[in-house]
């Protein structure tokens, strides 16, 4: 094992407690113990003042209202300074006329950026890779997508999945590719031979005794 392999953190992981951080932001310091009882994206973008990121806190700050009304924040974090940020947080509004309303976290020591692996050698070892993590109400990582430095998220696209995890916590059920509010759920597959049996005559529509969906 090599001395890199030896003091790298963990990547953090799925329907595990989120890694903790206190770090300063546009808005002041803020701890992931803030958001304890609301949905939180936590997302990173490589720097500030680049095309790419632009267009994506655009594209968020356009959908923060959104968010709020599911019940779910939004953070964002590069590794840059608040003073960064906040020229940033200008110009966007002087020259796309949108205004960020959500903090941006100035993670210049890498801290958080390392704790969520958002660090990426391959990609960069300055700068986070734009990865998004989806944490629930109790602190627990619930998603987590990075996509390249060269092409920006679908923000629509994690509007559609809070929506998703927030229906399948509900009514413990799961949903199906591009699930959208109102459209049908999947009921879980039966565990037992006789639940299998039994499945077909339940109510359901079934394409098979694995495979039913129920309007909710």
């Amino acid at each position: 094992m090599t001395e890199t392999q030896a003091t790298a953190p963990a990547m953090p992981r799925l329907n595990e407690p989120a890694p903790a951080f206190d770090a300063p932001t546009t808005h002041g310091r803020k701890t992931l113990q803030d958001y304890r009882g609301k949905w939180l994206v936590l997302f990173s973008h490589p720097a500030d003042f680049t095309p790419v990121c632009t267009t994506e806190f655009i594209a968020f700050a356009k959908r923060h209202a959104d968010f709020q009304a599911i019940n779910c924040e939004l953070l964002g974090l590069s590794i840059d300074s608040n003073f960064s940020h906040i020229a940033w947080e200008r110009n966007i509004k002087e020259k796309f006329g949108v205004e960020i309303g959500f903090p941006i976290i100035a993670d210049l020591s890498m801290q958080v950026a390392r704790a969520y692996g958002m660090i990426q050698p391959g990609a960069s070892d300055t700068s986070a890779v734009r990865a998004t993590f989806i944490i629930d109400p109790e602190g627990v990582l619930r998603a987590m997508v990075y996509y390249p430095m060269s092409n920006g998220r679908s923000i629509d696209e994690f509007v559609r999945l809070v929506k998703a995890l927030q229906t399948s916590d509900a009514h413990g059920v799961a949903t199906p590719e591009a699930w959208q509010p109102g459209d049908k759920v999947i009921v879980p597959p039966p565990a037992t031979a006789e639940q299998a049996e039994a499945r077909m005559g339940e109510g359901y529509e079934c394409s098979d005794w694995y495979f039913c969906k129920k309007a909710l």
